[in-house]
C-alpha cells in the first residue's frame, strides 16, 4: 500500500496543472482559466477580461491582491455552443452556475442552439471577510488553483472543542469564524484566526487564515513553521459530539487533498495530532506525555481515539484510500 501511494503522488503533480472538466464537457476546447505569470496585477487582468476586481477576487476566493506566478483564475470568457451543449455541462466546465449564465446572456429557457454565442461569467464563492465557505468539492478547485509559497511539511488535526454541535445551527458558518477569530485576537493576543481551515457538522470548509501564513496557537512553533492547521468543529472527546458522516467524509476528502497537492504520504510525520505536542516545551512527545502536559485535541473519539495507533489504524488508511480514488478520477 505504501509503495504504490509514493508512486500515485510522485506523479500528481503533473496532474494538477490540468483542469479536469465533467466527460461531455472534455469536447470543449475553450478555457476559463488564467495561468498568472511573473509581473501579473488584478487591475491588469480584470481589465483585460472586462471584469471588476471586486468580481474576479470574489470569483476566485482571493484573500488579497497579492498574486503569484503559477497560480490560476476563472475569468470571464464568451464560448459558442456546440451541438449536444447543455447549460449543465457548460456551467459545470466553466465553474459558473446555470442561473448566471440565464441572467448574463438574457436567457427565458435552458434551450441552446449550435452556434449561439455565451458570455460565460465564473460563479461569486461565498465570502465574508477573509473566510471562504465551500463544499469539499469547491475546495478541491480552490486548492488545486492555488500557489503556496510556503513549504508545508505537516498538516495539523484540531478540534475547537468550544464552539461544539451545540452551537452550530446549520447556517451560522461565518457567525462561528468571526467569533473564533475574535477570541483568537482579542483574548489569546494573536495576529489573526489561529487556523488555515475549518470543517462544520454539514460537511462544509471554510478556508480563513490564508494557507501562505502559517498557523499560530498552542501546539508550538515546530508545527507550525511547516503546516497548516485544520480546526474541526466540535468536541470530539468520547461522552460528547458524535461526528456527523458529512464531516466525517469532508475531512477525510481535505486531509488527502492537501496530500496530493503537497506530496505528502500519511503518516505521523506528515499529518500530527495537537495530542502529540507537549503544551509547556512544545516539543512532539507522541503518546508518551502524562495527560496533564498535552491536551486531548483533537479528541480521545477522534476517528477511534487520538494515540499514534488509532490514526495508524483508523484515520490514516482512509486518508490514503481517499487519495488513490482522487487521483484515479483525475486521469
Amino acid at each position: 500500500m505504501r509503495k504504490r501511494l509514493v508512486l500515485v503522488i510522485s506523479i500528481i503533480f503533473s496532474m494538477l496543472s490540468l483542469t479536469i472538466p465533467p466527460a461531455h464537457a472534455a469536447e470543449i476546447d475553450n478555457s476559463n482559466i488564467y495561468l498568472v505569470k511573473a509581473g501579473d496585477n488584478l487591475p491588469e487582468i480584470a481589465n483585460k477580461y472586462s471584469i471588476s476586481i471586486e468580481e474576479l477576487k470574489a470569483a476566485n476566493g482571493l484573500q488579497s491582491d497579492e498574486l503569484i506566478a503559477g497560480q490560476k483564475l476563472w475569468v470571464p470568457i464568451l464560448y459558442e455552443v456546440r451541438a449536444g451543449d447543455t447549460l449543465v455541462d457548460i456551467s459545470s466546465a466553466f465553474h459558473a452556475s446555470v442561473e448566471t449564465i440565464k441572467a448574463v446572456n438574457g436567457l427565458s429557457s435552458e434551450q441552446l442552439y449550435t452556434g449561439q454565442l455565451l458570455k460565460i461569467t465564473p460563479k461569486r464563492m461565498n465570502i465574508q471577510g477573509q473566510h471562504i465557505l465551500m463544499t469539499k468539492e469547491e475546495f478541491k478547485d480552490w486548492l488545486f488553483n492555488t500557489q503556496v509559497k510556503r513549504e508545508i511539511r505537516l498538516i495539523q488535526q484540531h478540534h475547537t472543542w468550544l464552539p461544539s454541535y451545540k452551537h452550530f445551527n446549520g447556517s451560522n458558518h461565518f457567525q462561528l469564524l468571526i467569533g473564533m477569530e475574535n477570541h483568537h485576537k482579542k483574548t489569546m493576543g494573536w495576529k489573526n484566526i489561529a487556523q488555515n481551515i475549518t470543517t462544520f457538522p454539514d460537511g462544509k470548509v471554510a478556508v480563513s487564515r490564508p494557507l501562505n501564513i502559517i498557523p499560530e496557537g498552542t501546539i508550538g512553533p515546530k508545527a507550525n513553521s511547516v503546516g497548516i492547521a485544520i480546526e474541526h468543529v466540535g468536541n470530539f472527546d468520547i461522552g460528547h459530539d458524535v461526528m456527523t458522516k458529512e464531516q466525517q467524509a469532508a475531512i477525510i476528502y481535505i486531509n488527502a487533498l492537501l496530500c496530493i497537492k503537497f506530496g505528502l504520504t500519511p503518516s505521523i510525520d506528515t499529518i500530527t495530532y495537537h495530542h502529540w505536542w507537549h503544551m509547556k516545551t512544545k516539543e512532539r512527545v507522541l503518546d508518551a506525555a502524562a495527560s496533564y502536559n498535552v491536551k486531548s485535541c483533537p479528541g480521545t473519539g477522534f476517528f477511534g481515539g487520538n494515540s499514534t495507533a488509532s490514526a495508524k489504524n483508523y484515520f490514516y488508511p482512509l486518508i490514503s484510500d481517499k487519495i488513490e480514488e482522487i487521483v484515479e478520477s483525475m486521469q
